[in-house]
Order: C-alpha cells, then sequence, then structure tokens
C-alpha cells in the first residue's frame, strides 16, 4: 500500500476522514444550506417545467465554445442587478472561482495580500501559481495597511472573505476604505455571507452599503444559501473581459449545468422577494445561539472551540446519537478543533434550541 503510514498517521492523531451518507431523519445542523432552499420543492418545480421546455437539458461545452446559453446570461445579469454590479460569469464552483481568480489576475510584478484564514482554494491558487503573496494576521487592517505602504508592487490585490467560513466573523468595514487607499483590487470571497447578511441579503457589499467601485471583485457560490450548485464572480466589465480570456477555470471547463443555472436563479428571486421573512427567522436563530450558548454571531455560523480531535468526534457522534447532525472540523481546515453548528433556518428554532441546550451540556 503506497500510502498506508500516512494513512495510519491521520488516524492517530483523529485527523482521518471518511464518506459518510447522508442520514435525512437527522436534523441537519451542519450543512452550509443556510435559508434551507435545496428542500424547496417549488424552486425545484419550476426549475424541471422550465427546463423541460427547453430543447436540451445540457450546457454540452465550455463557455466560449457554444456552451453559453441564454440562461446563463439571464442569471448573470440578474446578479449585476441585484449586487449593483457592472458585469458578472458563473462558472462550476467557488473553489474553482478563487483558483481563477487567483491564477489569472496575480501577474508577474503583482503581490496578492491574502487574510491567513482566506480559503483553501485562494491558498492552492497562490502555491501552483506561485504567486507573490503575503498574508496579514486575520482581520487586522492596521498590519494589511502596513504591508501595502511598503509594497512597489505593478499590482496589488487583497483576498479576503466576507463572512469566514470556521470562525463565522464578517470581514472589517474598513477593507474596502483601505483598497481605495492603495489602490488595490479587492476581492470578496461571499461564500458564507450572500444570502445571510444585508438589507437585500445580498452580502457585505449589502451589508455596509459600499458603492461599487472598478477595483472591487464580488465571488459568491450558489452551493450554500441559493440551494443549488456553481459560482459567481461580479466585477467591473473590463476584470470580467479579463477573466474570460485568461482564466483557466472558465476557459477550459463545460459551463455550469442549465439545471443549477436555473435553480440558483429562482433561489435569487425567492430570497430576494422573501427578504424580510428571511431576515426575520436569521435574527431569531442568532439570538438563540447567542441565549443558550452565548455567542454572538454574524450569519448563522457557529464555531464552538474544542480544542480536543478525540473529544470533537465524540461531542459529534453524541449529538449524532441524538438526532443532531453538526460539524467536527479538525486540523488542517482549522488551527484548534471545533464543533461548527450551522443555525439553518431549514430547522425550526425549537430544534436548534435543543441542540444548543444539548451541546451545551455535553461540552462541560
Amino acid at each position: 500500500m503506497y500510502y498506508a503510514r500516512e494513512l495510519d498517521s491521520l488516524k492517530k492523531s483523529k485527523r482521518y476522514r471518511t464518506r459518510e451518507i447522508v442520514d435525512y431523519t437527522i436534523l441537519d445542523f451542519a450543512s452550509n444550506d443556510y435559508l434551507g432552499l435545496s428542500h424547496n420543492k417549488e424552486l425545484h418545480n419550476a426549475t424541471c417545467k422550465t427546463l423541460s421546455n427547453m430543447p436540451l437539458h445540457s450546457s454540452k461545452a465550455s463557455l466560449l465554445v457554444n456552451g453559453y446559453h441564454q440562461i446563463h446570461r439571464d442569471f448573470e445579469a440578474s446578479l449585476c442587478e441585484a449586487n449593483n454590479f457592472p458585469e458578472g460569469v458563473i462558472l462550476g464552483s467557488g473553489f474553482n472561482a478563487n483558483i481563477a481568480l487567483v491564477e489569472a489576475l496575480v501577474r508577474r510584478g503583482d503581490v496578492l495580500f491574502m487574510d491567513e484564514k482566506y480559503h483553501a482554494s485562494g491558498v492552492l491558487a497562490s502555491n501552483i501559481k506561485s504567486v507573490n503573496v503575503k498574508f496579514f494576521a486575520h482581520n487586522d487592517m492596521e498590519e494589511l495597511a502596513m504591508l501595502l505602504k511598503k509594497t512597489d508592487a505593478k499590482r496589488k490585490i487583497i483576498a479576503v472573505e466576507g463572512i469566514y467560513s470556521m470562525d463565522g466573523d464578517l470581514v472589517h468595514k474598513d477593507i474596502f476604505e483601505i483598497a481605495d487607499e492603495h489602490d488595490a483590487i479587492l476581492i470578496v470571497d461571499e461564500a458564507h455571507s450572500s444570502g445571510v447578511i444585508g438589507k437585500n441579503l445580498m452580502g457585505v457589499f449589502d451589508h455596509y452599503n459600499i458603492p461599487i467601485k472598478p477595483n472591487y471583485i464580488k465571488m459568491g457560490t450558489l452551493g450554500k444559501a441559493y440551494g443549488s450548485f456553481g459560482a459567481f464572480i461580479l466585477a467591473s466589465e473590463h476584470i470580467i473581459e479579463y477573466l474570460i480570456n485568461r482564466a483557466k477555470p472558465i476557459i477550459y471547463a463545460t459551463s455550469l449545468s442549465l439545471y443549477d443555472t436555473l435553480l440558483a436563479h429562482n433561489a435569487l428571486k425567492y430570497m430576494l422577494k422573501n427578504s424580510e421573512l428571511l431576515k426575520s427567522e436569521i435574527k431569531k436563530r442568532q439570538e438563540i445561539v447567542y441565549e443558550e450558548l452565548g455567542i454572538k454571531i454574524e450569519g448563522l455560523i457557529a464555531p464552538i472551540l474544542i480544542n480536543d480531535n478525540k473529544k470533537v468526534i465524540e461531542i459529534r457522534d453524541e449529538l449524532k446519537n441524538l438526532g443532531f447532525a453538526v460539524g467536527a472540523i479538525r486540523q488542517p481546515t482549522v488551527e484548534r478543533a471545533i464543533i461548527r453548528l450551522i443555525a439553518r433556518v431549514g430547522e425550526s428554532c425549537d430544534s436548534l434550541r435543543e441542540l444548543c441546550i444539548n451541546l451545551a451540556k455535553i461540552k462541560k
């Protein structure tokens, strides 16, 4: 066996992972389906009805080789309108979107300034390309400003998340002012904030009421709050044009499936139409998490520090036996083991409260 020793090492350190078939009888507080739209049959049925009347059901090719359909363009236009960006492009996944952004935008002579807790896909892209990347302490705007002042880079590019996937905290508002002051391109990964925060639930730009400028880039995923699959990049017409011509995950991959595109478009319409109701439901769950666990959350991610790989698995399994699914997150995803609880709108407030009460008892 070629990797037996490495696998044994992972097992001994309690970092070994396995695939497990989803158990639909267990309440889901582990997935990133923040609004419960993965279970919305009206959205699914409407999508299937539209697609069944189309002359085809598959995108068939890449965006640039006969694979760009009106379904794609309509969704891109709606995303741009909802988020006040001039142009956009959709692609296969958030992971691929980060690869596309870093691999294509950071050229020789440029410097990428990345939050130390930025998603692994962005870090991987910087390693693949061997770009000049400088990591700054998590959400530390002072350190970022200092690093920017010291650089003589041809282009300066900043990468942050709207809501960080593991810590669940919100990016500092000063990031926009700092990017503008240093004429830096700002990439905001809104995978966990789009559909969760903001007046119209469109994410951190919406939340902070930030006027869109040519140096801003918004990336979002469709496999989380949107209850579908895929991703989008919104930016200036100039940057989107450049990405279409240089980003390998856009050029060389089959375009996003028509079903996923239509489903996400229907989800966007649903979010905008029901934003007040959804915001109310989100607030209720944030209050429950604070009341029972003493944790204030910006979105719907509640990280509970356990700091023990063995214990975090035991807590996850004990909660599973009680009928609740939560995430047991270990290294290298996080520095110290956590229980990652998602206060999904897809599950009831009563169930969330029961989970929190049990978790508080078990943790003690």
